[in-house]
């Protein structure tokens, strides 16, 4: 059996990941619901979730992470969908992926190393609660 996946399946895979990075919430989660895989990763390692944190849609990461999608997953250069969501200080997303346990330590570099290093002071603030 062979590796490779068509050129038709190859398609609808990049559907789904622009799904994910135009928001497209709705037609996303109906895919998902209709047994698309959750965390179906792309040739970088990017997650639906990831790419949907990156391109700031609160809305897709929460109905990802309701439909199971793993928080904890890293991409090829070790970045996880927290850290893109205080890279894009997507302040929604990020308590969203918190509320589902993401860990603001996880990941490399973490979403407390990407707040701290672009001087996101309102991101480090929702990672550390005083």
């Amino acid at each position: 059996m062979s590796e490779e996946l068509d050129a038709e399946t190859l398609e609808f895979a990049h559907r789904m990941f622009d799904l994910a990075r135009d928001g497209a919430t709705t037609e996303l989660a109906g895919y998902v619901d209709a047994g698309l895989p959750v965390n179906l990763t792309n040739e970088k390692g990017d997650t639906l979730l990831i790419l949907a944190a990156y391109h700031a849609h609160p809305a897709t990461v929460a109905a990802l992470l309701d439909r199971g999608a793993d928080h904890t997953r890293t991409n090829d250069r070790g970045q996880t969908a927290l850290a893109a969501a205080v890279f894009r200080s997507s302040g929604d997303a990020v308590r969203a992926l918190l509320t589902a346990g993401a860990d603001p330590d996880h990941g490399n570099p973490s979403a407390v190393e990407t707040a701290q290093f672009f001087d996101l002071s309102e991101m480090l603030t929702l990672l550390r609660p005083a």
